[in-house]
């Protein structure tokens, strides 16, 4: 639950964030006759993004056997591939969002198609990636760790944020706030993609190092409150293979070390 609560209140704060800043720039310019196309584009995007995670679920409900695990375990490799790109991407373009959006909205004019286009776009991204990402953390957590819930609530904090720091009541560190996000979710992406490791192995895709690591169970019990923490917010697996753990430990320590580089660096 706490991962995709992360995920949701992640992603959904971006997205509330780039329709803010395209909202207040035509107020500010003068162009309210805009809003209408930002709505639009926003909305597309938003029932786009809704309908990629509904056909993800659907298709694999339906899917013979063997099926099911490629989708699965392509599909979290894929949303781990997005997380990173997108972790990378929000450190890099945090401080110059807000000129390309401008820009953007610039060369669009009074176009109400092009706006529609510009905030669609914009939208879109982060939406396709937050239903992939989202879909993939409730097959590796787990339904009883009530991932639709936790999604749910983080999109609805989001939200609630972007529209407190839109009307200026609130405000974020958002370099911070996208940096300790980001470090978390690194954690939860590697136990993403060793669910998908495991789940390719599982039809033999990769039948090499399917030894188990490494053992807990007779610690962490199976569904015991334990087992569930952190299933829900590091897709933990007590008795992950070789491969798994090689994946998971090698993700984090190359991936972690990228990420945290450039902070260490500031402070040197």
């Amino acid at each position: 639950m706490l991962a995709n609560f992360l995920i949701g209140l992640r992603e959904g704060l971006e997205a509330s964030l780039i329709v803010g800043i395209l909202v207040a720039y035509c107020i500010k310019s003068g162009r309210k006759s805009a809003l209408a196309g930002i709505f639009w584009g926003t909305l597309i995007a938003v029932l786009v993004s809704i309908g990629v995670g509904v056909l993800l679920s659907e298709f694999v409900e339906v899917a013979p056997a063997g099926i099911n695990e490629i989708i699965a375990g392509l599909a979290s490799i894929l949303a781990v591939v997005f997380v990173t790109w997108m972790i990378f991407w929000m450190a890099r373009q945090a401080k110059n969002m807000r000129k390309e959006l401008h820009e953007k909205m610039d060369q669009a004019g009074e176009k109400n198609i092009t706006l529609v286009l510009v905030a669609f776009f914009a939208v879109i991204r982060e939406g396709v990636e937050t239903a992939v990402f989202l879909w993939s953390a409730s097959r590796a957590t787990g339904a009883d760790t009530n991932p639709v819930l936790g999604a749910s609530l983080g999109l609805g904090l989001a939200a609630v944020l972007g529209y407190l720091v839109y009307r200026g009541a609130l405000k974020l560190n958002l370099s911070r706030f996208f940096q300790v996000t980001g470090a978390f979710l690194i954690v939860v992406a590697a136990g993403i993609l060793a669910y998908g490791i495991h789940e390719l192995q599982e039809i033999g895709w990769f039948p090499f190092l399917t030894q188990t690591s490494y053992d807990l169970s007779g610690v962490i019990t199976r569904d015991s409150w334990i087992d569930t923490l952190l299933r829900g917010t590091i897709s933990f697996r007590s008795a992950p293979s070789v491969l798994e753990s090689i994946f998971w430990f090698g993700y984090v320590i190359i991936i972690g070390w990228l990420f945290l580089k450039p902070a260490k660096a500031k402070t040197n």
